[in-house]
């Protein structure tokens, strides 16, 4: 009897546990469902979906290498799903489907609802553990819930990391082909825009490209990793994130190729290689809260009690930070950079999004809706974690007191001015004392055409502390 392999966020063929399984168990046939309806939902990029149509154009290729067809189905939303998935396993006799495990609330209700339909109908259900390092829930505190803190949680992912390292999974065999051929995958979808054409060659699709990547990184960038990656002028960071939220490379992989820069250790040795190890922990500990703590997926607070902040409606406010007109330097470059490239250097998404919830006091949503609607690399585990944490109402969350300052961030992380030259080119004749703060040169001398600050830091910083301060311990109803 036939396998189907369910392709979601997982576009690789290599170190693919569901494809690998499902190869193993019988003849195999691939599957995609293009849900522009569900996408929107998700307040998913264009650019983000431009990247997942070009990767599937390639993993179609690399999946034609190995005879496994590639049948891709249009429907509106997930609730389509189970009827969708059931109609081409009975066209095609198929016995069983495999799935890698997606987390989030969706995620989660639509592969319940699919194995429950295929149940009916006497088709096997298999779900793999493939995006994580560790399946959600066997990470837990000594008392058995989920970690809120992230030094802790990943203390433990070094002990188990220590008795045993996740194995790379070996490439599937090509098999006997099949009398099926495979479907076209769209180049547009309606509803989603084509990106610009410099913003997709920043951005090739593929394993070949992603692997290449990853190999330029964990070879020649890495041992630079934590003394550079928070300079957004440098090269200092993998800039792999896209490539992992659509599973064009594995989390198994990066861990490898980092170890491999490392002589074998994650602990110990190369402060950027475990610099960087760290970070892969951050994105594996916010797909646990999401399971743990599903309400994050449902737009509501991590710690409930900041639900009570008196946020600003503040629209004026809102579209200047995100057309990057502020009047603070880094902050516009940093927006004007995620609008044009589909991505931010994370030091900045941290600056623009303390910003946003401390100075301007406008609530966390607002910029978690407009990340996604314009990452390549959007993610809802770490997009909201991050944007939790920076506006103090998440797991770790940064102390509520703490609250970059966007000019001492620029002066220090950007010293010579070299990045706001790039992103913010009005400004580009100032020197590398003034480009920072325009609005301190005075009225006559500040550059034309550039806007003063539409807030005062000082004083802004002093309306959120107040409003931390005032909040009530008690925690709203879950």
């Amino acid at each position: 009897m036939q396998q189907l392999m369910w392709f979601r966020s997982d576009l690789r063929t290599q170190d693919n546990t569901a494809l690998s399984r499902a190869m193993s168990s019988g003849a195999t046939i691939a599957l995609y469902l293009v849900t522009p309806g569900q996408w929107q939902r998700h307040d998913d990029a264009a650019s983000k979906v431009d990247f997942w149509l070009r990767n599937l154009a390639e993993l179609s290729k690399a999946l034609a290498a190995l005879n496994v067809p590639l049948l891709v189905r249009h429907c509106h939303d997930w609730s389509e799903a189970p009827l969708q998935v059931a109609e081409v396993c009975h066209e095609h006799d198929i016995s069983a489907v495999h799935v890698n495990e997606e987390y989030g609330v969706n995620e989660s209700l639509r592969d319940q609802q699919v194995c429950a339909y295929l149940g009916q109908q006497a088709i096997a259900w298999h779900s793999h553990l493939d995006q994580l390092l560790f399946k959600p829930g066997s990470v837990l505190t000594r008392s058995g819930g989920y970690f809120q803190v992230y030094s802790q949680f990943r203390k433990v992912c070094y002990e188990r990391l220590h008795t045993a390292l996740p194995a790379l999974i070996a490439p599937p065999k090509a098999q006997t082909p099949l009398a099926i051929g495979s479907e076209a995958v769209p180049e547009t979808v309606e509803g989603f825009a084509t990106p610009s054409a410099s913003l997709r060659l920043l951005w090739p699709a593929g394993e070949e490209a992603a692997l290449q990547r990853l190999q330029r990184f964990s070879e020649e960038q890495v041992s630079y990793y934590k003394d550079e990656r928070d300079f957004p002028a440098k090269p200092g960071t993998s800039q792999l994130s896209a490539y992992l939220a659509a599973g064009v490379v594995s989390p198994r992989q990066c861990l490898h190729a980092a170890l491999a820069a490392n002589q074998g250790e994650f602990d110990s040795g190369n402060p950027g290689v475990i610099t960087w190890i760290n970070e892969l922990l951050w994105r594996e500990f916010y797909k646990h809260t999401l399971v743990g703590y599903p309400r994050v997926s449902r737009h509501r607070a991590f710690r409930l009690e900041t639900e009570a902040l008196p946020w600003r409606h503040a629209p004026e406010d809102l579209a200047a930070w995100q057309e990057g007109r502020t009047g603070l330097p880094i902050i516009d470059a940093a927006m004007r950079q995620l609008l044009e490239t589909g991505w931010m250097h994370n030091r900045l998404r941290m600056i623009v999004a303390m910003f946003l919830t401390k100075n301007l006091l406008i609530d966390w949503r607002e910029g978690e809706r407009f990340f996604m609607r314009h990452l390549i690399d959007g993610d809802l585990a770490a997009n909201n974690g991050g944007w939790q944490w920076s506006a103090s109402t998440g797991t770790d969350a940064a102390p509520y007191f703490r609250i970059f300052n966007p000019i001492s961030q620029s002066q220090k992380f950007d010293p010579d001015g070299q990045f706001i030259r790039q992103w913010v080119p009005e400004l580009a004749g100032l020197n590398k004392r003034d480009i920072h703060d325009p609005s301190a040169l005075g009225g006559l001398f500040a550059p034309a055409g550039y806007p003063r600050p539409i807030v005062d830091l000082s004083r802004s910083r002093e309306r959120a502390l107040a409003a931390f301060k005032n909040l009530s311990a008690r925690e709203v109803p879950a």
